[in-house]
């Protein structure tokens, strides 16, 4: 039964997904990729909607079978996913974008990185990228307080869980990276433990994001900050789920490296330098 949040929310996403990118295309949410494709876009809010939709049988199998289909660590793990997919719908939703056409007509571009988000905010306009932080932050807080754990690790996954986060938004720059993160972070964190149930406690979420991803690796439909933020929600509680105190810490600190890294400099110019980095990145986009 571990399995079954999983399995059902592949399902329902595998139905649906040809259903909303037809959606997203007749009601021209289209939005530019780095190669000026227009394509749908925000097809992250795949994970909303499958992993909705899966509640439907997983609840009524749960109740009416007097079966546990879900573990009591799963109400954190869907306080934190739901309420950063809603913050990256309002991302998506609200950010200004530079469109074609004079300077003169284009809106002013959203400000990027926290400096610009910061910037933003001291001028007094709402920036979405400031109610990402401190959304995330607030979420981490009030979803790791359910996991009964000692003040200092509830501070430390809190901070896993909003670094996480912010970092798959820096990666979503090219078709399918932040998935490929997110499957090899998966993957590493499994093998190293030999537990798969930190996989099917995020199985509801887990499995529809994957689907988006693979979408989103074929330049069919962009994942927008609302797939990407679900990715970054996924791999900062498969952290810490499956790490100890210790292996936090030093997930901390890479997430850190990562994110001021992305702040100063360019992550996809440093994917392009490295030769394993740009195969990898580049493996199953079309040509």
């Amino acid at each position: 039964m571990h399995a079954l949040p999983f399995l059902l929310a592949l399902a329902a996403a595998a139905v649906l997904a040809p259903l909303l990118l037809r959606a997203l295309s007749d009601a021209g949410q289209l939005r530019p990729n780095y190669r000026d494709r227009q394509l749908p876009y925000p097809f992250g809010v795949l994970g909303l909607a499958s992993a909705l939709l899966a509640l439907i049988p997983l609840t009524l199998v749960g109740r009416l079978a007097s079966t546990d289909v879900f573990e009591p660590r799963q109400l954190p793990i869907a306080v934190y996913a739901l309420g950063v997919l809603a913050l990256g719908l309002i991302d998506d939703t609200l950010a200004r974008e530079q469109t074609p056409g004079s300077a003169a007509s284009r809106p002013a571009p959203a400000p990027r990185g926290w400096r610009g988000h910061a910037a933003a905010a001291r001028r007094g306009e709402l920036s979405t990228g400031v109610l990402k932080a401190a959304g995330s932050l607030g979420l981490a807080l009030f979803a790791m307080s359910y996991l009964g754990l000692s003040n200092g690790r509830w501070l430390l996954a809190a901070a896993v869980l909003v670094l996480a986060t912010n970092v798959f938004n820096l990666l979503d720059l090219r078709p399918g990276r932040s998935t490929k993160a997110f499957v090899l972070l998966g993957a590493g964190l499994t093998i190293g433990s030999t537990d798969l149930g930190p996989l099917w406690s995020l199985g509801l979420f887990a499995a529809p994001a994957l689907v988006a991803g693979l979408y989103d690796l074929r330049e069919r439909a962009m994942l927008g900050d609302t797939g990407a933020n679900l990715l970054g929600a996924l791999a900062g509680l498969w952290l810490v789920l499956t790490l100890s105190g210790t292996g936090q810490l030093v997930a901390l600190a890479l997430l850190a490296v990562i994110t001021l890294y992305g702040e100063l400099r360019s992550i996809s110019e440093l994917v392009e330098r490295v030769p394993v980095l740009r195969e990898l990145d580049s493996w199953g986009r079309p040509s």
